[in-house]
């Protein structure tokens, strides 16, 4: 089985060289190529193709979110996992935007980063748990109150608007006390919906129902108009 081919794209050579050790260490991943800076992202993906670039925000030159934007662009098929230290909504939405699959920061573990890489490349949208709340509040506050905005009709024919509502604070990590205070319902009827929505979408817990609430935000996400 051909090994994942993956770019690395940050301005600190010792981390670059960090990743590239930890990621040639596995079986199934390989580093191809090695930018300092965006600009030289573009150029290696353009050259090599790779399957996932590995993307910092801060470089010099043009930085991760524009050379993110021109990838995407150009090479739509190369998937872009963001790897940083900014922990601030605004860039993940910025991110997110500009075509990026996923959002790691640089404070994860080993064994964190490489579930982040090996998600990306499977087609998920990897994010750190608090982003992905205030993604989904930036959602629910954009549209219908009380609704996941442009992912409830589209993403999640199947539930209802109330367990639409339920499904938006689960992924909020809200409990079932918090999620019947909120909506003014009882525990009971709480606990119902969340049945009824993990038998719908076909999830064994909440978390998992959480995380695909994530995904789908990301999927529906508009993308930044081209310049």
């Amino acid at each position: 089985m051909p090994k994942a081919s993956i770019l690395l794209a940050d301005d600190h050579q010792l981390f670059r060289e960090g990743l590239a050790s930890l990621l040639n260490a596995q079986a199934d991943l390989k580093v191809v190529g090695q930018a300092g800076d965006g600009l030289e992202a573009l150029t290696f993906a353009r050259d090599l193709h790779p399957d996932l670039i590995v993307m910092d925000i801060s470089m010099p030159v043009c930085d991760g979110l524009e050379a993110t934007r021109l990838v995407h662009e150009r090479f739509p098929e190369t998937k872009i996992l963001i790897l940083t230290v900014h922990e601030e909504e605004e860039k993940l939405f910025e991110a997110i935007r500009a075509g990026a699959c996923g959002y790691l920061l640089k404070s994860t573990d080993s064994e964190g980063f490489l579930v982040g890489v090996r998600g990306a490349l499977q087609g998920e949208a990897h994010l750190p748990p608090r982003l992905a709340a205030h993604l989904l509040e930036a959602f629910a506050r954009s549209g219908k109150e009380g609704q996941i905005s442009g992912v409830s009709d589209e993403a999640f024919p199947e539930l209802t608007s109330r367990e639409l509502d339920v499904l938006h604070l689960i992924a909020k990590r809200a409990t079932d006390k918090e999620i019947a205070t909120q909506l003014s319902i009882s525990i009971h009827t709480v606990k119902t919906h969340v049945r009824n929505i993990l038998s719908k979408l076909h999830l064994s817990n909440r978390r998992q129902a959480g995380r695909l609430a994530a995904q789908k935000a990301l999927t529906h996400l508009p993308k930044t108009p081209r310049r």
